[in-house]
């Protein structure tokens, strides 16, 4: 049974400079809806180069704006070397206000930036909310380290503007793991707003063919994300192997799309002299190499420790520490509730140490054993949420049912 609405509209922003986590997050949602609601239709604006790579259900669609990469220092650049950093914000702000102004969406969904990349929607919100767009901010269960967080976020005003503008915010995560504005001076009128809405469920897709990369023995499957600072965490796991030549269990390594070709080119090289090891660059079904996994060895970003609970599955993380500490949070808190295993990234760096807890890997307990309640709420949440907007808006009719 899915509830239907009438020409329903909900554009989502997704600024997608580094790593694909914010648009494999908003798409995440998207199809959810789309799955729940018959007549809802979903558009995301993404920056990321690789946005067409993935299957998108029918009723969800993106528009691609010019993309800009986030260097390692934190700095920006636009990825066509030949176009001006400024041209191409100038060409992004366009693109959003204009996809906004022709979509007439009903619901407008940013993910983690406030304004967005260097303020780019703080104009399409102030067009939105003139027209009475209700107005969503979806952070992750982790931002940053409050210290950082704090910098950052008073530099660019930005508690004044979300009072001013946002109608909500969710956090997707629950309250009893992390706060993702915890060290922070948070505004009454901000808080009011947040709702901690669980971690977001992942499930294996039924959308194209399956993954053809999945080995038929099994194995553990080391994962880097987008892979843009993926290269130290794959060194490390080849010199566990390299070190220690009774580590001979089958391992599926994902390097990752934005991963540098020097860096990329070099590992593949050391990885084709170790016979249990088989490398990929990519797989837009990542959720079917997980879930077919023994264990799971990654950096831990929001989508990976998503994917890793939803599919009850052992982990060994080793987070990236900088120029975020999102990832090593994220890890601490989990270590302490018994989720996963973590290794500082200098103790990764040690072969001994990382070929032992690669040992120890296949046969760790998953985390539901942990006994803790792991909150995976967030997708039935969101559409609950939505559906109840939706009902309660004076120029939508009531939902009806309709049978599949």
């Amino acid at each position: 049974m899915k509830r239907r609405l009438e020409d329903a509209r909900i554009l989502m922003y997704s600024h997608d400079t580094f790593g694909l986590g914010h648009l494999r997050r908003c798409r995440t949602i998207a199809h959810a809806l789309v799955e729940d609601y018959r007549g809802l239709n979903v558009l995301i604006i993404s920056g990321a180069t690789i946005a067409g790579a993935f299957d998108y259900r029918a009723r969800v669609d993106f528009v691609k704006v010019p993309s800009v990469i986030k260097l390692r220092d934190g700095e920006y650049t636009s990825m066509a070397s030949h176009i001006d950093l400024q041209e191409t914000m100038k060409m992004r702000q366009s693109i959003i206000r204009h996809t906004a102004e022709t979509f007439q969406p009903d619901i407008f969904i940013v993910d983690k930036e406030p304004m967005g990349l260097k303020g780019e929607v703080e104009e399409t919100l102030q067009y939105l909310k003139a027209r009475g767009t209700t107005l969503v901010l979806g952070m992750r269960d982790v931002m940053d380290a409050p210290y950082l967080l704090d910098a950052e976020w008073k530099r660019n005003n930005a508690f004044q503007k979300i009072d001013q503008f946002y109608d909500r915010v969710w956090v997707y995560g629950p309250p009893d793991f992390y706060d993702p504005l915890v060290g922070l001076d948070v505004p009454s009128g901000v808080r009011r707003k947040m709702e901690f809405v669980g971690f977001l469920q992942r499930s294996v897709s039924t959308l194209g063919t399956k993954s053809e990369h999945v080995p038929d023995e099994d194995y553990i499957l080391v994962t880097t994300g987008g892979g843009g600072d993926g290269a130290d965490l794959v060194s490390d796991v080849l010199g566990a192997f390299e070190q220690d030549d009774t580590l001979q269990h089958k391992t599926l390594i994902v390097l990752g799309p934005y991963m540098p070709a020097k860096e990329r080119n070099h590992l593949i090289e050391r990885a084709n002299k170790i016979a249990c090891l088989q490398v990929i660059e990519f797989d837009n079904k990542m959720e079917e190499l997980i879930a077919g996994a023994k264990g799971v060895v990654a950096m831990g970003g929001y989508n990976t420790y998503c994917e890793i609970l939803s599919f009850d599955k052992p982990a060994l993380i080793i987070p990236r520490t900088r120029p975020r500490e999102e990832q090593l949070i994220r890890a601490q808190r989990a270590s302490e509730l018994g989720l996963v295993d973590m290794l500082l990234p200098e103790e990764s760096a040690d072969p001994r140490q990382l070929a032992a807890a690669l040992k120890r890997l296949p046969t760790r307990a998953p985390p539901s054993a942990s006994g803790e309640n792991m909150r995976l709420e967030g997708l039935v949440h969101i559409s609950r949420i939505i559906g109840d907007w939706f009902d309660d808006r004076d120029h939508y009719p009531p939902l009806s049912v309709v049978a599949e």
